[in-house]
């Protein structure tokens, strides 16, 4: 059986962010990475047109900016080469377990410690255990009649087969969300007939991309603090794009109107209906192209708006009886965000069960940590998404609050950490009462966000800036620290005053 101080699931940007600051603090750590290659998201999704919606110089690490970019909003094998940077330059390497899957890990009360069990069979030990899979790491594959008989090509956006050739093709991109707008146009120009069906429209605004020139890129590299003063004035935009999730405010309104006029570039009338949603901007996600709407419009593309019946043999029937007879069809259907399961089977004290603890919707305290999991660190948990920022700004102040626990921990003598039942109870009560007052609860309409009954585990309902001051420091009053006693192996737990608390952490 192999020991280690940390375990770390995925190397997209949260794993990696968290390994990096394990690497600072001397902890060691192994990632383990179900793919064959680093990067998480930004590996897996590398189909035709793939690129971030989130501008270049805020989707990447304060610690580690990058004026190298290219354009205003990244493509998909810049955002990779920038990871493999990060990878390189802090010595992780080392460190990552490629085609190793985690297919369970369970907590070891006695010892205070994870055991992780790995698809090729192995044990592994470890006092922390950190999930940085994410809610955009499982494709969601839609549940169609026919769908597996189908004779032709199929794949789905986050499954893409490099180098497929769709010239001359009859072609169907199912969904039109964030992945579809970006490969629609793109394979739209090469295929013989593109059909595009879609369930329910999406709002798009215009994406204000622009290529970055050599002479912008060194003055960035030449002067840091002129890329620290972008990435200042692209945060403090991103943070009023927030008062666009609060209903009826003029953010909101001015989203709406940009929306609208985006859409009148659409010629066709009837067209121009069926693209034209039914809720309120920001109930889903908005959507950034200019392409999009162009690419619709072409004489070989048709937008289909009929539920889906089946898929047969050589195509997909529509209710109606109509049979577009296809070669390719490209599931752009999204991922499991907001399905109540774990990453993979885990059990924490008493035996219990995190997918049977999360059945009616996942929760967790601060995102982060979750009642009767001690240790169990969840980098882009549940509820730390966002409508209207960076992803990364949300994974540096988690791994922040991470390492201020493990600080607190190391300081105090305690070996594990679980927060109170109560206290995340009372964390989540506030918090839904806050999401019931946002867009995406009163706008209308049914999203990805939101499991099957409605709840939605998804969105942070705050600013980014609330959120990383209610992550700077860990707050062990609402916790209960467990010590080693004496006798090897044998952990207690300790339950402390809030003052005792303090007084730990030099509070």
């Amino acid at each position: 059986m192999t020991t280690e101080r940390a375990i770390i699931i995925g190397s997209g940007f949260a794993g990696l962010c968290a390994a990096i600051q394990l690497k600072k603090a001397g902890i060691d750590f192994t990632i383990l990475e179900r793919d064959e290659a680093i990067g998480g998201t930004w590996w897996a999704n590398r189909y035709p047109g793939c690129a971030c919606d989130v501008e270049s110089h805020f989707y990447s690490y304060s610690f580690e900016p990058n004026p190298r970019f290219s354009r205003a909003f990244a493509p998909q094998a810049e955002i990779l080469a920038y990871v493999e940077h990060c990878v390189e330059k802090y010595g992780l390497r080392p460190h990552v377990q490629l085609r190793t899957n985690a297919v369970g890990a369970t907590f070891d009360e006695s010892r205070g410690t994870w055991e992780v069990d790995t698809s090729d069979g192995r044990k592994l030990r470890a006092r922390y255990l950190i999930s940085g899979s994410g809610g955009l790491s499982r494709p969601s594959v839609p549940d169609i009649p026919g769908l597996s008989a189908f004779e032709g090509d199929s794949f789905h956006s986050a499954r893409w087969r490099d180098g497929y050739d769709f010239t001359g093709k009859d072609v169907a991109v199912i969904g039109t969300g964030a992945s579809s707008v970006q490969i629609v146009p793109e394979i739209a120009r090469r295929v013989r007939k593109l059909y595009v069906f879609q369930r329910t429209p999406a709002w798009i605004i215009p994406r204000p991309d622009r290529a970055i020139g050599d002479a912008e890129r060194m003055l960035l590299e030449r002067f840091p603090s002129m890329l620290r003063a972008q990435r200042y004035a692209l945060f403090a935009r991103r943070e009023l794009f927030w008062l666009g999730m609060v209903p009826g405010s003029p953010v909101g309104k001015i989203a709406a109107r940009m929306a609208r006029r985006h859409l009148r570039s659409v010629r066709d009338p009837e067209l121009r209906r069926r693209l034209t949603p039914n809720y309120d901007i920001g109930c889903k996600r908005i959507l950034l192209s200019n392409d999009f709407y162009p690419a619709i419009q072409r004489d070989n593309v048709e937008l289909v708006t009929d539920p889906i019946e089946s898929v047969v043999a050589r195509g997909i029937r529509t209710a109606g009886g109509t049979t577009r007879v296809l070669d390719t069809v490209v599931l752009a259907t999204g991922f499991h965000a907001a399905d109540a399961v774990a990453p993979f089977s885990v059990r924490g004290r008493d035996g219990r069960d995190l997918a049977t603890e999360w059945k009616d919707g996942a929760e967790a305290y601060k995102g982060t940590m979750v009642s009767g999991f001690p240790n169990l660190f969840l980098i882009v948990g549940p509820n730390t998404g966002l409508g209207h920022g960076s992803m990364i700004f949300m994974i540096e102040s988690q791994v922040a609050y991470m390492m201020s626990a493990i600080r607190a921990m190391r300081a105090s003598g305690a070996v594990t950490a679980d927060v109170r039942a109560d206290a995340q109870a009372r964390y989540n009560t506030t918090l839904h009462e806050r999401l019931s007052q946002r867009v995406w609860s009163t706008g209308g309409c049914k999203s990805w966000y939101q499991t099957a009954s409605g709840k939605n585990v998804t969105l942070w309902p705050g600013t980014m800036t609330e959120f990383n001051l209610m992550l700077r420091k860990f707050d062990p009053e609402a916790y209960e620290l467990g010590r080693r006693l004496e006798r090897e192996h044998e952990v207690i737990p300790t339950v402390r005053t809030a003052n005792e608390a303090s007084v730990a952490q030099g509070g």
